[in-house]
């Protein structure tokens, strides 16, 4: 089969679209011929984290495909099924954070940039049925990331003042949907004009330009700020945040460390809480809440996967807008 690994050079040097051998399948797996994958900004950290000397890795985490495999003791999945992948590897039950031993797919196990993966067979689930295999395809790890951040963390309610900076990628865009869908009044903040308009389209309250003044327009009043810009906007994220308001980190785009007055902050009573992806329990959950919302990820461009150095490009020079994808097999 053909797909896009990465070995023996970190960056995008590393990188290659060739043959590689199937994958067996284990008794309580099973094989997905995919149809379509999303490109997440993990795929680009990836490229870093494999070392030069491992083995050759097939990238991607997120995927949608045909059942064409199934493993000796798999009963709740037949050949044929369309079905999307959770790409969360061991988290079954929610939990306050991963257990040991959680991975994602992609690495380091293989992922989804290829004609077919492997995966076990819990990972499986329905396709939700109003989405086409390239809106399936993409929004599983931004998706559960947003769910985990928003509703296990955040505990957003109908009502709420919720602020996303930095709209525009698969996360931030899916927060703002289901921030929406929810009864959340939702504000947004990008550097552009396109996505902020877009975000007004999709339902945001407001979107700021990200150099404006936000203490002016909206300080003080937000309940839930999500952040993952990370040191660029930390404080005037916690600056528009209310008295005994909650910020929900799930990302640090910026850079790790940063400057926090502690007086202010606990003055305010205020609570900071970290996020990362989600438990099986929770996508289980927000694959219902999709569906029951009918509820579709923001497109960017689709792709295929033997050009997949411009879809790379494309993310790392931050030009998306929604989630990128590769069309498989077509």
């Amino acid at each position: 089969m053909k797909a896009v690994i990465h070995k023996g050079e970190a960056g995008i040097n590393g990188t290659d679209y060739q043959e590689v051998n199937d994958f067996p399948v284990g008794d309580k797996e099973v094989k997905v011929q995919l149809k379509a994958a999303g490109l997440n900004h993990r795929d680009l950290f990836i490229l870093h984290r494999h070392q030069s000397t491992d083995p050759a890795l097939v990238l991607g985490s997120d995927g949608a495909g045909i059942v064409v495999e199934i493993g000796a003791e798999v009963t709740n999945i037949k050949v044929g099924d369309e079905v999307v992948i959770n790409p969360g590897l061991g988290w079954e039950k929610n939990s306050d954070a991963p257990p040991e031993g959680f991975e994602i797919v992609g690495f380091p196990y293989h992922g989804t940039f290829a004609d077919h993966i492997v995966i076990p067979a819990i990972n499986a689930f329905p396709k939700p049925p109003h989405m086409s295999w390239e809106e399936a395809g993409v929004f599983s790890l931004a998706g559960l990331t947003a769910y985990r951040a928003l509703f296990t963390r955040g505990q957003v309610k109908p009502g709420m003042k919720v602020f996303i900076p930095g709209i525009g990628g698969g996360v931030a865009t899916s927060l703002l949907q289901f921030a929406v869908a929810a009864g959340a009044e939702a504000y947004v903040s990008s550097r552009s004009e396109e996505k902020r308009e877009k975000a007004l389209s999709l339902g945001a309250k407001e979107a700021l330009d990200s150099g404006a003044d936000w203490q002016a327009q909206i300080g003080g009043k937000m309940d839930l700020v999500i952040e993952s810009v990370g040191a660029a906007t930390f404080n005037q994220s916690l600056a528009v945040l209310r008295k005994g308001g909650t910020l929900v980190i799930f990302g640090s785009s910026t850079g790790d460390e940063v400057t926090v007055n502690l007086r202010q902050f606990f003055y305010a009573q205020q609570n900071i809480l970290g996020s990362t992806m989600g438990s099986a329990e929770e996508y289980k959950q927000m694959l219902t809440f999709i569906n029951d919302h009918q509820i579709k990820p923001v497109m960017d461009q689709v792709y295929q996967l033997a050009d997949y150095q411009k879809a790379f490009a494309r993310l790392e020079q931050a030009k998306q807008l929604g989630k990128i994808v590769f069309q498989i097999g077509k």
